[in-house]
């Protein structure tokens, strides 16, 4: 899947990037509820998220009352 066909935001997901939004779509992850399913270190061993990307999805998971499986 190329970066240009990927929206650049998904579902209620923040705004973290082409690259991040194309590996969590790959995975089916469409939501924050979806990303509260992963650890950090499965988001960051996906091709395209990296650091940034994990950071902004804390904060939103957080004031979601949401945070990443440990």
């Amino acid at each position: 899947m190329s970066t240009r066909d990927v929206p650049a935001q998904i579902g209620d997901l923040p705004p973290i990037g082409r690259p991040a939004n194309s590996a969590l779509i790959v995975a089916g992850i469409t939501s924050l509820a979806q990303v509260a399913t992963r650890s950090r270190r499965e988001l960051l061993a996906m091709h395209g998220v990296g650091p940034k990307a994990v950071r902004i999805l804390e904060v939103a998971l957080a004031e979601q009352g949401l945070a990443f499986v440990e």
